[in-house]
């Protein structure tokens, strides 16, 4: 289970190079700048636009599927972005 950007980078370019595609192949067939793509597969963007990321998983033939998050020991849901925004305006 994905749970940050950063995982989702990482399948991303995981899948990318699976599909022998280099960087710049797979930034002009979604739509995005090869250096957008390159900080979203290196998680050096945790804020990426959620449109981009969601035209590079259509190009590589990808979609999400949302399933509830398992409950942790205690019984409460983790937040995967707890404190993420904190002190963001």
């Amino acid at each position: 289970m994905l749970t940050t950007v950063r995982d989702l980078g990482a399948a991303v370019r995981h899948r990318r190079r699976a599909a022998r595609l280099t960087q710049a192949m797979l930034a002009r067939r979604a739509g995005v700048s090869r250096q957008w793509l390159s900080g979203f597969e290196s998680g050096k963007n945790p804020a990426v636009e959620l449109g981009k990321a969601l035209d590079v998983l259509t190009a590589l033939d990808l979609a999400l599927e949302l399933v509830s998050a398992p409950p942790t020991e205690t019984g409460a849901v983790v937040d995967p972005f707890a404190g993420f925004f904190a002190g963001r305006q």
